[in-house]
This record gives structure tokens, sequence and C-alpha cells, in this order.
């Protein structure tokens, strides 16, 4: 039996989420099995044990994927907009439950409440995007080129989807995936962070308030928690369509060779080192904001977080200075008190990785103009509370060049805005940029086919923030892949193309004649 332990005295929204003294972390739906060891979830909010998980052994992973294609088999003949019609439920439930929901993407991830309540809205959103869409699947028709003959396109589901979260956003990216996979007709298999279990077990639970009142079969919606071992089966399993894995460069590079080796499909959300351009020409009030907000909300754990900022030289230093007043007035402290602007990184591991980011800019010739550091005594008991910090670069440094997941914000001064583009595209990742000014041409120039080489290129708000109605997705590494909005939906389906004779003859293509009298 799983043992499941409450640290924080079982909390009204942990009740409500249906987390209770006994859970499993391995689920096809109704039925919860997990015979792997124990998963222990730490809060970075007091660092205090939330909760000891049991996880997926090989024989419940085995156990998944025969129950997700059997109800593939089912679901895929479910029609388009009833499809829809169960992820509208699914959105409802997740109205009711957003205060809970949110909380413990609060407390378990350490995000501020109030972000930990717009990442369940993101959720609502995108099953409010899905349900459309399942009325809008559409194919082509195209004209042949032989007469009595007609051409058309139409798309069909892949299967299971598998999908790999990252700990940053413990429940939006699934539900980006999963609601727009399950209205075209696939199943999903959701291996979450290690770090993050709880969040997961949240979300299947809301799931199967839905599939039992609507008498759905298991494996429509299924759970894997467990540790890299559970994500290789996924990658080299040839039963799992396609993956989407949201994480680190170093591990989209293992997946994608694992997922390519079979001939599988992949969507890869991987780093970003996002810039912000601020031109001479910038309403500089908005600027600070945008910058302050990209730069630690998360705590810099978002990869869209602003990492660089590349200001003309002639505002530099009035944009330096007033950067420096505004983190003097970041309140640093527990993420569910909303009068907190920071919350903590999510582990120990994260916070030497940030002190050795700081290490490394100080070494390699940076100028550290707001010190970090590691908080302590009363309310950071749990020691991942970090100081966001700011520091003069230039971009051809070693550590500016690599994604550090911490509020570290690089100055970088420019003299033209050619320049400051070289420099925005000047690093291996490819996410999300932006230029800050109120100069038509340099907002188009940045927007053009020689300016930002990024998945996502915005003009007068920052490099975070990125709605459901849009594609979201970067390049180079950062994968290439696109999740949500927009035509993303056909990476999760298959493309056929179909030539229907209706005439009394067969004429061949290209003019190719074949007398066989």
């Amino acid at each position: 039996m799983a043992i499941f332990v409450f640290i924080y005295f079982m909390q009204d929204f942990l009740i409500d989420l249906g987390i209770k003294e006994i859970n499993e972390g391995c689920s096809t739906g109704k039925n919860w099995h997990s015979e792997g060891p124990l998963l222990d979830s730490y809060s970075p909010v007091d660092g205090k044990l939330i909760a000891r998980v049991k996880t997926a052994s090989t024989s419940d992973y085995d156990k998944v994927i025969s129950s997700a294609q059997k109800a593939f088999l089912y679901w895929r003949e479910i029609p388009a907009p009833k499809r829809g019609e169960i992820v509208r439920q699914y959105g409802n439930k997740l109205r009711q439950k957003k205060a809970s929901l949110g909380k413990l993407v609060s407390y378990e991830m350490g995000k501020s409440y109030q972000e930990g309540l717009g990442e369940v809205q993101e959720m609502i959103d995108i099953c409010d995007f899905a349900v459309g869409l399942s009325r809008q699947l559409y194919g082509l028709q195209m004209h042949s080129e032989r007469p009595s003959h007609r051409m058309m396109e139409q798309w069909h589901p892949l299967g299971i989807v598998g999908i790999i979260s990252a700990f940053n956003f413990p429940v939006a990216v699934w539900s980006w995936n999963t609601a727009l996979a399950w209205v075209c007709g696939d199943v999903c298999v959701w291996k979450p962070s290690e770090k993050t279990p709880l969040c997961s077990i949240a979300c299947q639970n809301i799931w199967n308030e839905v599939a039992t009142e609507n008498n759905l079969p298991d494996g429509i919606s299924c759970l894997i928690n467990g540790d890299f071992k559970i994500g290789e089966l996924m990658t080299g399993d040839a039963n799992v369509s396609l993956i989407s894995a949201t994480g680190s460069t170093r591990m989209g590079r293992q997946v994608g060779v694992k997922v390519a080796e079979r001939f599988g499909k992949c969507i890869l959300e991987l780093g970003g080192n996002n810039a912000i351009i601020i031109t001479e020409n910038a309403d500089l009030n908005m600027t600070v904001v945008g910058a302050v907000f990209g730069a630690v909300g998360t705590a810099g754990q978002r990869c869209t977080s602003t990492r660089r900022l590349i200001i003309h030289e002639n505002i530099y230093e009035k944009v330096r200075n007033s950067l420096v007043k505004a983190y003097g007035q970041l309140k640093i402290g527990n993420p569910l008190d909303e009068k907190n602007h920071v919350g903590p990184l999510i582990d120990k591991d994260a916070v030497k990785n940030y002190l050795h980011a700081l290490e490394r800019i100080t070494a390699e010739g940076g100028n550290i103009l707001v010190n970090g550091g590691v908080l302590s005594g009363s309310g950071f008991e749990s020691g991942c509370y970090v100081k966001p910090a700011i520091a003069e670069v230039t971009n051809d440094m070693s550590i500016v060049q690599h994604e550090t997941f911490a509020p570290i914000l690089y100055l970088i001064k420019y003299k033209t805005l050619e320049e400051a583009i070289q420099i925005q595209n000047g690093v291996p990742q490819g996410l999300s940029s932006s230029i800050m000014t109120l100069n038509m041409r340099e907002a188009e120039r940045f927007l053009s086919v020689s300016g930002s080489d990024c998945g996502i290129a915005n003009v007068n708000i920052g490099t975070s923030g990125a709605e459901i109605g849009g594609a979201f997705g970067g390049e180079k590494e950062t994968g290439g892949g696109r999740e949500s909005g927009s035509d993303a939906w056909k990476a999760y389906m298959r493309r056929q193309t179909n030539t229907v004779n209706w005439g009394n003859n067969l004429p061949l293509a290209q003019g190719i004649k074949f007398d066989l009298s």
C-alpha cells in the first residue's frame, strides 16, 4: 500500500483536489496502481515534506500503455465535437477548482499564488480553445488533373501521445498538449516532473470525475509518476506515437535521438535565453515593468523568463538606474502571500546552479550591479529563497550563452539596431524575444525576416506571458516544436491524402498510358 504522509495538516485545497491519505502516483483513470519506489515531494515554500507518492514500475508502465491502446480504439470513433464536449466539462471542473489547484501549484512548485491561478486559467483557456477546435479539424480539397476525380486530405488521430512536462509549469503545459490531443482523438500518457507529483495527481483526479460522469473507459488519460527511467521507456516505445517533451536542451537531445531512431514524432520545448531590446524610442515606464516581471516572475524559472536586456547606449544609464531602484523594492517571501513578488527556487540544486552562475559572471569579467545571495532566517527556512541579481556583461561571455534557470538579469549595451538584433540572435536558444519601441520602423525591422530568429517576437510587451491563441515554441536549441494555439493541433494528427475516382475510366496521373488491349 502506498504511503501518503501529510505534513501540511490536510489543507482544504488538498482535500478539494481529492488528495487523501492514501494515493498512488500511477493511474489509467479510475484504477490506480503503483509498484515502484516512493517519491518525496518537498515544498520549496517552507521546506516541508508534503507527501510521499508511490511511483510507477516497469510493470505499471506496461499496464498503462495497454490500457491506453484499448482506450484509443474507443476514443477515436467518438465524433470530434463529442470529444470536445468532454473537454468542455473538464474545463468547467477546472473553473470550480481553480482556487484549490492554484494554491497547490503555488505550494508545491513555489510560484506566486497569482501565477498559480494564472496557470490554471491557461488550462481553462486551452480547454475552451479545444472545444471550438473540435468542430474545425479541417482538411483540404484539391482539383485533380484527371477527369472525374476528386482529391482531398483529411486528418486522423495518431494514437498514444506521451507528455513529459517540467516543474515550472506543472499543470498548464500538460493541458496544452492534452486538450488538443483529446479533441484530435488521441489518448494521453503523462509523465510529470518528479518535483511536482501532487499537481499531476490532482489533474488526474479531476479527469476521473469527468470520466465517471460520462461512463468513459480507463486509458484516455493516464498518469505515470516516476524518474527518468519512465521517460526513457516512453521515448523508446514504438506504441507511443508522439512524444511532447518540455525541459532542458540536454534532455531534448536525448529524447529527440531516441524517438528519431524509431521514426516517432516529437514536440520539443526546450531552453530559452530571451532578450528585450530597449531602443531610444521606448516607453521606459512600461519597459521597466515588463523587464522586471520577465526577469523575476516565477523566480526566473520560466522558459520565457527575460535573461538579457539589450539597451541603447544613449539611455543605458537611465534604464540601469531605474532597474536597480525597482529591484530594491522587490518583496521576497512566501508565494501564497500576495504581497510578495518573488518566491523560492524549486530546490537546493537550483540554488547551487544560481550561485555557480554568479561566480562565473565575476570570473568572466562581468560587473554585478545588484548582488545576489541566499536568504536565511524566519520565513526562509527551506533554503530556496534567493535575491534577484543584475549584472553588466557582454553577450559573448560563456555564462551568458547558457540558460540559468534563476533570477539573474544581464545588461548589454548597443549602438545600432542592427547590432542589437545581432546580439539578440547571438545565442544558441531561440524561444522568446521582444523590442520596446514607439518607432514603427524599428518594430517592423525587428519582426522582419532579418530580425528576431525566435519562435516568439513581441513588440512593447515582455518575453513571458504567451496567450494560448498563438502557437508556442522556439527555434534552434529550443527544439522547433509548437504547442497550444494556431494550427499546432496538426502535430497530434496524421495527414492522409485521398483520391476518389467517380468516373467510368481509369486515367493515370502525369498522362501515363498503360494499354493492356
